[in-house]
C-alpha cells in the first residue's frame, strides 16, 4: 500500500515539474517574441545628394602635328612639356632644297614675264601690219594666240612659285593652337615626311579640360523631368566636382556643357561632357577621374543605417503592423554622410520603423514601444 502511494506521489511530482517546465519554456518563447525597441515615424524632407560617375579627361583639343614636307630636322625650337602659342615654331626641316626650288620658280616667273612682253610686242606689230592690210587675219590670230599662251605660262609659273614658297614655309613646323607640347620622338637629323604614321608631336590645349562620362538613359530622363528639358538641365544644373584618380578633389568646379543625343546601343548609356577651367595645368589630358554631380531631392525619405540590416545583397528594415514587426525590403541610395540611406522603395511616409536593434528582430515579433 505504501509503495502504491509513493508511486502515485512520484507521478504527481513529475507531472507538476513537466508542467512547470513547459510553462517556463512557453513564457521564454513569448518573451523572445517580445522586444522593447525605439521606433520612428517615417517622414520626407529635402536632402542634398552626390552621385559619382567615372570619367575620362581630355584637353580642349589634342592636335597631332604632322610635317607637310619631307626632309631632315635641322633644329628643335621647343622642349617637351613647354607651353606654346599659335604659330610658334616647333622645329625646322632642312630648308636648302626648298630655297633652291623657290629660286628656280622665281626665275621661271621672270622668264615667263619676258615671254609675255615679247608676245605683246609681236601682237602690236602684227596689228599695225594688219591695219595696213599687209598681213592676213590668220597671222594676226596667231599673234593673239601667242600672247595668250605666254600669259598662261606666266600664270603657271606664278602658281609654281606660290607652291615653292609654301613648301619653304612648311619647313618650319608650327603649332596650330595654344597648348602644351607632348613628347618629341624625332630629334635633329631624323627624317620626317607627311606620310609618317607617328605624329611629330602632339600639342594639347589644356587651358580648359573636358571630362566625358556616361549616365543611364533612365537617369537622363530623371534629369529631364526635374529640369523640364535637356537645354534647361545644361543651363540650370549646379556646378559639378571632379575627383582625381588618387582620390583627391580638383580645386575648381566645372559645368555640364553638352549632352549627347545618341544612346549607346550596347550599354544603354548617354555621354555627357563637363568643362573645367585649368589655368594652372593641374589636369592632364588622357587621365581618368570621377565627375561628382550634386543635387537636391525635395521629398527624400531618410533612414538611419541603424534602422536597417543587410542580408547578402538585401537591405531590410522592420515596420510595425498591428504592434508586430514586418520586414520591408528596401531600394536605397547611399548618402555621403555614411550614416543614412535615401530610400527609393520599400517604406512610405507615415510608416513606423524600428530604429535600433533590428538585428534581433524577427518577422511577427511583438514590439513594445520604448519610452
Amino acid at each position: 500500500m505504501m509503495n502504491r502511494r509513493t508511486w502515485i506521489a512520484g507521478i504527481t511530482v513529475t507531472s507538476l515539474l513537466a508542467a512547470l517546465l513547459t510553462a517556463c519554456k512557453q513564457e521564454q518563447r513569448e518573451q523572445e517574441m517580445r522586444q522593447t525597441l525605439p521606433v520612428m515615424v517615417v517622414s520626407s524632407r529635402a536632402v542634398e545628394f552626390q552621385e559619382s560617375y567615372s570619367a575620362s579627361i581630355r584637353g580642349r583639343q589634342d592636335v597631332d602635328i604632322v610635317p607637310q614636307v619631307s626632309g631632315r630636322i635641322t633644329r628643335l625650337c621647343v622642349k617637351e612639356g613647354e607651353q606654346v602659342k599659335t604659330g610658334q615654331v616647333l622645329a625646322v626641316i632642312d630648308q636648302v632644297p626648298y630655297q633652291a626650288a623657290l629660286r628656280t620658280a622665281q626665275a621661271n616667273v621672270s622668264a615667263a614675264q619676258a615671254k609675255v612682253e615679247t608676245a605683246r610686242i609681236e601682237l602690236q606689230g602684227k596689228q599695225a601690219l594688219f591695219d595696213e592690210k599687209v598681213i592676213s587675219d590668220y597671222e594676226l590670230s596667231l599673234a593673239r594666240n601667242g600672247l595668250a599662251v605666254a600669259l598662261a605660262e606666266l600664270e603657271q609659273a606664278k602658281a609654281q612659285e606660290t607652291d615653292a614658297r609654301n613648301n619653304l614655309s612648311y619647313t618650319e613646323i608650327k603649332s596650330p593652337s595654344n597648348g602644351v607640347v607632348g613628347t618629341l620622338p624625332f630629334r635633329i637629323g631624323a627624317l620626317v615626311s607627311p606620310g609618317m604614321t607617328q605624329p611629330f608631336t602632339v600639342v594639347s590645349d589644356n587651358a580648359e579640360m573636358y571630362a566625358y562620362f556616361s549616365v543611364s538613359e533612365n537617369k537622363l530622363r530623371q534629369f529631364r523631368t526635374q529640369y523640364g528639358s535637356i537645354d534647361k538641365m545644361i543651363s540650370q544644373m549646379p556646378e559639378v566636382g571632379l575627383q582625381l584618380n588618387d582620390g583627391t578633389f580638383y580645386g575648381r568646379k566645372g559645368r555640364i556643357e553638352t549632352v549627347s543625343g545618341v544612346v549607346n546601343a550596347t550599354t544603354g548609356a548617354v555621354q555627357i561632357k563637363a568643362r573645367f577651367p585649368n589655368p594652372d595645368r593641374e589636369l592632364l589630358s588622357g587621365t581618368i577621374g570621377n565627375v561628382v554631380l550634386q543635387g537636391v531631392d525635395a521629398d527624400a525619405i531618410l533612414l538611419p543605417k541603424t534602422a536597417t540590416v543587410e542580408l547578402q545583397d538585401k537591405i531590410i528594415a522592420y515596420r510595425l503592423r498591428n504592434g508586430k514587426a514586418e520586414a520591408a525590403y528596401l531600394t536605397v541610395n547611399r548618402l555621403n554622410d555614411g550614416n543614412h540611406f535615401v530610400v527609393k522603395q520599400g517604406v512610405s511616409v507615415g510608416d513606423t520603423i524600428i530604429t535600433e536593434g533590428v538585428g534581433l528582430v524577427k518577422e511577427g515579433m511583438i514590439i513594445i514601444l520604448k519610452t
